[in-house]
């Protein structure tokens, strides 16, 4: 089966300590500062805090040293070919050690328009009528099934990975969603990631047999605004601080009171 194939290597990786995953470094960058958005774990996953308006990528280093695909979703849509997304549709190929930014969503072989964090109503998903999974991203990783050195040349198209067991953190998520939240401030509009400008992005394609049906792993980063990651309880509240006084030993100007009565 064909896969869509990365064209070149990152020029330079803010990877490091807020990357998620073993078989790959996963991470979500601001597209303006080149940052990474600090995961914060909370119940058995992972949130990240948007910014309306914002643009982002998916940032992605194989750490194996052989071919890996990543299946990617957002908001429960495939990346690459806009479906409903499930795991045995069209992904990234990384070769060896290498890193890609997904900056958005496919429009061809050389085009992608931007992810941007947007009110969930506006989102990519919400306007083509999936409004259900607003809020997540996923990023599903096989490894690949080698040929033994005598069937080199003959041709074995991938098959079709079946539906599997969905991961823990499923069940810790529905958790989460029924939690007790009467003592927390209100939630405002969701955050969801739109169908921003059009944007350069080369790949090429690629043959790609996976070694499994089921990933071999799979990444569950959840999103939302900054106000609501602190209403849910992901992020402590800020602390009130008392305004500073710039002369606080000055005296106060006053004039004669009155006298009483």
């Amino acid at each position: 089966m064909k896969r869509l194939c990365i064209a070149a290597l990152l020029a330079g990786t803010s990877l490091g300590a807020h990357a998620l995953g073993r078989l790959a470094d996963v991470s979500i960058i601001d597209a303006a500062s080149g940052a990474v958005l600090t995961p914060h774990y909370y119940q058995g996953e992972y949130w990240i805090a948007g910014a309306p308006g914002a643009r982002y990528s998916i940032e992605v280093r194989n750490r194996l040293g052989e071919r890996m695909l990543a299946v990617t979703a957002v908001d429960g849509v495939n990346v690459i070919s806009g479906d409903t997304a499930s795991w045995e549709q069209t992904g990234y190929v990384f070769g060896a050690g290498e890193g890609y930014r997904i900056d958005g969503w496919r429009k061809s072989d050389a085009e992608v328009a931007a992810f941007e964090f947007t009110a969930a109503p506006a989102s990519y998903a919400a306007r083509t009528g999936r409004p259900a999974n607003v809020g997540v991203i996923g990023v599903a990783l096989f490894r690949e099934r080698i040929a033994p050195p005598v069937l080199a040349s003959e041709s074995a198209p991938a098959g079709l990975a079946a539906p599997a067991a969905a991961p823990d953190s499923a069940g810790s998520a529905a958790a989460q969603e029924s939690r007790d939240s009467a003592a927390r401030p209100e939630l405002r509009e969701r955050l969801g990631t739109g169908h921003g400008p059009r944007e350069y992005s080369y790949v090429a394609h690629t043959e790609f047999e996976r070694l499994q049906p089921a990933p071999n792993e799979v990444i569950r980063i959840r999103y939302d605004s900054l106000a609501n990651l602190i209403a849910m309880g992901v992020l402590p509240r800020p602390r009130a601080w008392p305004a500073p006084n710039p002369f606080p030993e000055a005296p106060l100007a006053h004039y004669a009171p009155d006298p009483p009565g």
